[in-house]
């Protein structure tokens, strides 16, 4: 077959999507992954139907579908909302819709959704599934829904025609656990364009380098009850700011404002211009989690110039390599030691920042993430053509 008309054949291809909540809402990272695949792809060309959860719609939305044409779809399936059955549901209902829908190529998100790509997978699909973290291992999970959401990681590694990870430590995993070949496709970052405090000036009297940033769903996993806990004995006029929506429960909320002392405040989910000034104008941005795939908030910050202090996770490190500062996970007293010790010493921090967003512009970018994934999604296609 002539190349040209392979290409155009390929342009062809119908993508369907889920495991997100809501594209476009960037409320979690899947959702962001999700947003800048599809946009990239129709960008390209190519048509991708989502399968969001009911109830409401991404917020930007109209906005995004005007601008593509016809290229992307939002469809919302069937969802119970009720806390541990959102995500059974709309995973079941997109798994059904997909099987019987005119899609060739399923790319399924996350662990717990990918528990129904066998459906699509025997309706004659070719069905793809991305981890982006070993979710059962999440403390927020009940025993139940751990064992469900392990149960997709091996219904993944059996029926999925691929695999795709975001880090080395993870396609070992794999390997090891399945004797199951992945492919590694780590997510991008887009350059952003640094801001002065003007917003943030004016909701929360913030200041350039005048506080400490964390960015991040309240969840337990992130490692805020260390933060916290380490930030009562700090030396400093700074203050932590802890950015981020979507608790794990009201109860999880409570606790965290009740260990959080005077100096540390809460602004809730930010995302858009406020966001980009908290990244650009924060003196250090610390990451204390126990479990990540590829933290987009880590890539994120570092792609504001941001002086990063992680945990020793392999997400993590894999990620920021020796371009961030590292202390040993779970440790309230080793964390507290690193924070004390980069406030004291404005000039390593300073050193940090002038090298942080060089390196991970120049290793991870958007485009590239999306060029492997339809390489991925082709190699399947031209077996069916």
């Amino acid at each position: 077959m002539p190349k040209r008309k392979k290409r155009e054949q390929n342009k062809s291809l119908r993508i369907a999507m889920f495991g997100q909540k809501h594209t476009f809402s960037h409320e979690g990272g899947i959702e962001t992954v999700v947003t800048e695949l599809i946009c990239r792809m129709a960008d390209k060309g190519y048509a991708v139907t989502c399968f969001d959860r009911s109830g409401r719609t991404g917020m930007d939305e109209r906005k995004i579908l005007q601008k593509k044409d016809s290229r992307i779809r939002i469809k919302h399936v069937l969802t119970v909302n009720s806390r541990g059955f959102a995500a059974l549901t709309s995973s079941l209902s997109a798994s059904i819709c997909t099987a019987f829908g005119n899609y060739d190529i399923v790319h399924v998100h996350a662990e717990g959704p990918a528990a129904a790509c066998w459906l699509p997978k025997l309706f004659g699909k070719r069905v793809i599934c991305t981890i982006h973290g070993l979710d059962w291992q999440r403390e927020k999970w009940g025993r139940f829904a751990s064992l469900y959401i392990k149960q997709g990681e091996r219904i993944a590694a059996k029926y999925a025609d691929e695999v795709i990870v975001l880090n080395e430590s993870t396609r070992q995993y794999f390997l090891r656990e399945y004797g199951r070949e992945t492919v590694v496709i780590p997510n991008g970052v887009t350059e952003p364009k640094k801001s002065a405090a003007n917003l943030i000036r004016e909701y929360w009297n913030l200041e350039q380098d005048s506080y400490v940033l964390f960015v991040g769903r309240l969840v337990p996993e992130k490692g805020l009850r260390y933060l916290l806990e380490a930030w009562k004995e700090i030396q400093t006029e700074k203050k932590l700011v802890i950015a981020g929506g979507t608790p794990a429960s009201e109860h999880f909320l409570q606790e965290l404002k009740e260990l959080a002392s005077e100096n540390v405040f809460f602004t809730g989910f930010v995302q858009g211009a406020a966001l980009d000034e908290l990244y650009s104008n924060a003196y250090l941005y610390v990451l204390p989690s126990d479990l990540e795939g590829m933290p987009l908030s880590l890539m994120e910050a570092m792609s504001f110039g941001a002086c990063c202090l992680t945990s020793d996770i392999p997400g993590c490190m894999e990620t920021a390599e020796d371009r961030a500062f590292y202390f040993e996970h779970g440790n309230v007293e080793a964390l507290r030691k690193s924070i004390q010790s980069l406030l004291d010493t404005p000039e390593t921090v300073k050193n940090c920042k002038a090298k942080a967003s060089e390196f991970i512009l120049e290793k991870y970018s958007w485009d590239k993430t999306v060029d492997m994934t339809l390489a991925v999604y082709l190699n399947h296609w031209e077996e069916m053509t």
